[in-house]
């Protein structure tokens, strides 16, 4: 981490000082909470289709246990970026469906 991104820190005298930086936990709501968006993109990725759920609140651990979940359904790759999940393929009506199973009441598809 470089010095920059060091908040409240100005100058230290103590040589054993060990900056330690404070990581706020984002607690995960429940499901039928969540109001996950679900849709295809193609934009910045030659033309190949990809699926994306978006809005998820919640900890990074329970965004990439969802997201192996759903690639595990849906038989195909997918990763974790930035709060969404990237599932490989137009796949919005299966992924969908599984959301909903799994008590994401409140999914949305977005798009024709």
């Amino acid at each position: 981490m470089s010095k920059k991104n060091r908040v409240n820190i100005v100058y230290s005298t103590n040589q054993n000082f060990d900056y330690e930086e404070e990581i706020e936990e984002v607690e995960t709501l429940e499901n039928n909470k969540q109001e996950l968006k679900v849709f295809v993109d193609r934009k910045q990725r030659k033309g190949k289709a990809v699926t994306i759920i978006s809005n998820f609140i919640g900890s990074t651990d329970d965004l990439n246990d969802l997201s192996k979940t759903l690639k595990s359904k849906c038989g195909v790759g997918g990763s974790c970026k930035d709060g969404e999940i990237l599932i490989q393929g137009e796949l919005k009506e299966k992924v969908y469906d599984l959301l909903v199973n799994l008590g994401f009441t409140k999914t949305k598809k977005i798009g024709g």
